[in-house]
């Protein structure tokens, strides 16, 4: 016998709407297992406080005691006045016054006269009246005043000058400015340098300090002070 399937049995025209079904029933039975809570059973806590025996506790009565006040203390006992003859003689001091009697004659001071303290103070070469100068300078117009002394000082650096051995083994070379002051009586004081080596810098020392004697500069006919700054160069040939 021949089996023959019926066309209108069709076995999985409604299974995606089971297993969506299925699938809703399995989420919901997983939730609830999740979200299930259990609690312990506790014992109501019951607590009486016993009162009556707190109540009945006796009170000792006091009894308030009639005593007698303290005595008064007694009275201070009467100072001793003792008397002292006053036998010490209390020496007298006359002031004089200060008023100037008729008799009397003042005397006039002379007037007191104020010194000035003059002050040395150092003024720049460069606005000084009367600038310093080199022997040999002093028939010089002063308008020339300037040429003749830095001729005179560049003569004496090339007659000075000394290259410092080390400088040269080492190959230091460069420009040292100098600043000096030429003072009242014509003496020169080195007042700072700056060199790029402490050899160079102990050379350009050296070749100022062995300047002679000058003639001072004036500021208003007196010696003043003057400052002037002056580069000496260190070349390697």
């Amino acid at each position: 016998m021949e089996l023959k399937k019926n066309p209108k049995a069709d076995l999985t025209k409604r299974s995606g709407l089971y297993f969506a079904i299925g699938l809703a029933l399995i989420l919901g039975l997983t939730y609830l297992g999740m979200e299930w809570k259990t609690y312990d059973k506790v014992n109501d806590f019951v607590h009486t406080i016993q009162v009556d025996d707190d109540l009945t506790e006796d009170i000792p009565i006091t009894e308030q005691l009639n005593t007698p006040p303290p005595p008064p203390p007694p009275p201070p006992a009467p100072e001793v006045i003792e008397v002292v003859e006053d036998e010490a003689e209390v020496e007298e001091k006359v002031i004089q016054s200060t008023e100037v009697q008729k008799e009397e004659k003042i005397v006039k001071v002379d007037d007191i006269k104020e010194v000035e303290e003059v002050i040395d103070v150092d003024v720049p070469f460069a606005v000084i009246e009367d600038k310093p100068m080199f022997p040999g300078c002093e028939n010089v117009s002063k308008d020339k005043q300037f040429d003749c002394f830095k001729s005179k000082l560049d003569d004496h650096v090339r007659k000075t000058f000394r290259y410092p051995e080390i400088a040269q083994e080492m190959g230091v070379q460069g420009r040292v400015y100098v600043s000096f002051r030429i003072n009242k009586d014509g003496t020169i004081t080195v007042l700072n340098t700056r060199s790029p080596d402490k050899n160079l810098d102990a050379e350009a020392r050296r070749i100022i300090e062995k300047l002679p004697k000058l003639i001072p500069g004036k500021q208003r006919g007196k010696p003043t002070p003057v400052t002037f700054a002056y580069p000496i160069v260190f070349k390697l040939n």
